[in-house]
């Protein structure tokens, strides 16, 4: 498959200024190129018209500071989940480990997503505000369409980075977190509907993705899933990756 010839053909004129601007549609740059998106994406000026503006779902995944309140020490654990009728099933876990930033202050990160033969390598991250376990997910879901599809992965991240910008839904939810009910958002989006190159891939072109977030769980990301409905309106889909918030653990204790 090749990619398009322009980081985002379809895009307005203004859209697309911002997203270079933003550092997202260069294409050559994968999202985890920089230390994170929360340090790529500027702030919009006030005065910026709607087709300039960062949307909503952008500034809930890449903007908003989900790991403020945590502290050096802490990791945050997730457990995951691949089900679907294409191949074998797996639960695994994913863990996210804080430091100190390199100003000072927190955080630094370190991933490590699955374990073992599964396990992905990714890059530390010596400053991050933004929760980078949605990058991480998303970085393992293009190449997983590669994997499955011989696409290119460079292709898969622009069409989720234009869906998001364009057309990703934002809705609030309540939550139960810990027995208790909390507030929060979710962010859905299918961004290869409208793929011309969708014929290349049209077993995986109805893929959908949803993300769950709250201010109110540590690390603001309570479930991540991206799911591709099954064959011939089966009930089981083909294929579905879910990442779930187990929780928190605090700082190792100060020693004396």
């Amino acid at each position: 498959m090749q990619s398009p010839p322009t980081p985002f053909p379809d895009a307005t004129g203004a859209r697309r200024r911002r997203l270079l601007a933003a550092g997202l549609a260069l294409p050559a740059l994968p999202w985890l190129a920089a230390p994170a998106l929360s340090q790529v994406l500027p702030q919009p000026p006030a005065a910026a018209g709607a087709a300039g503006a960062i949307t909503a779902p952008e500034r809930a995944l890449f903007v908003r500071p989900h790991l403020a309140g945590m502290k050096p020490g802490q990791t945050l654990q997730y457990g995951f989940r691949h089900a679907g009728t294409l191949e074998a099933g797996f639960d695994d876990s994913v863990t996210i480990h804080l430091g100190p930033a390199a100003e000072g202050g927190c955080c630094s990160a370190r991933g490590e997503f699955l374990s073992g033969p599964r396990s992905m390598v990714l890059p530390d991250l010596p400053s991050a505000t933004s929760n980078p376990v949605i990058l991480y997910f998303l970085e393992r879901d293009v190449r997983e369409m590669q994997r499955l599809t011989r696409g290119q992965q460079n292709h898969f991240r622009k069409r989720i980075r234009l869906a998001l910008a364009e057309r990703g839904q934002m809705r609030e939810v309540t939550l139960r977190w810990r027995g208790q009910p909390v507030a929060g958002s979710e962010i859905t989006v299918s961004p290869y509907l409208d793929d011309p190159n969708r014929m290349r891939f049209e077993r995986f072109a109805g893929k959908h993705y949803s993300f769950v977030l709250s201010e109110a769980v540590p690390g603001g990301v309570v479930a991540l899933r991206s799911t591709v409905a099954g064959e011939g309106g089966a009930a089981e889909p083909l294929i579905e990756d879910i990442l779930t918030l187990d929780g928190a653990e605090p700082p190792p204790p100060a020693r004396t």
